[in-house]
């Protein structure tokens, strides 16, 4: 494997941003949500658990339904988006490893393990949503990712009835570069970093 050119990681990191403000003419196919969730799948997660369950919130009926839910300064800018994902994880992700991971009888180091079960769930399904941004970028789409709503009411109307909850947002779409704000500061390695 080599290193991704400059232009790549630039792509992805240096030029990234996260976007409050969206071109207004452009629009996410669905064939392209598609190919972002076959990127997802595909990086590690504990023992290909997988508990990442995603809800691409595009019409206006689905918006309406999330709006109740959003904090005030998100409001605008997830109606504005062409797409809000709702990152989430499935706290019966254990009953699909005997699929996932058939080596092992992985399912019983689970049942019964509420603990293990929440922090694998919630470790691994923020892997994944980290994963999404992260294909997002590379397939040409900016990324909005926030906290700032009520979990329990968008796992009342989204995910009633299951095991899934609700653990942050993503706007996705093409950002409005005009609109953003110079870059705020991030740690150097001295004030983050020990190599031991």
């Amino acid at each position: 494997m080599s290193k991704l050119d400059d232009a790549a990681l630039a792509q992805l990191f240096d030029d990234a941003r996260t976007f409050s403000y969206w071109q207004e003419d452009k629009s996410v196919d669905d064939a392209l949500l598609r190919e972002l969730h076959r990127l997802v799948e595909l990086p590690p997660t504990s023992a290909n658990c997988s508990p990442g369950r995603y809800v691409f919130v595009k019409s206006k009926e689905g918006k309406d339904r999330l709006a109740p839910a959003l904090a005030e300064g998100n409001l605008q800018k997830t109606m504005a988006a062409p797409v809000c994902v709702i990152v989430a994880h499935d706290m019966a992700f254990y009953e699909e490893l005997p699929k996932l991971y058939p080596p092992t009888d992985a399912r019983s180091w689970f049942v019964g393990n509420e603990q293990l079960i929440a922090d694998t769930a919630f470790r691994n399904g923020s892997l994944q949503g980290a994963y999404l941004i992260m294909a997002a970028r590379a397939l040409g789409l900016d990324c909005g990712p926030m906290s700032g709503f009520d979990n329990e009411k968008v796992d009342r109307e989204f995910f009633a009835g299951t095991a899934i909850k609700s653990n942050f947002l993503v706007n996705l779409g093409y950002g409005n570069r005009d609109r953003l704000h110079p870059r705020v500061p991030r740690f150097a390695f001295e004030d983050a970093c020990r190599i031991v």
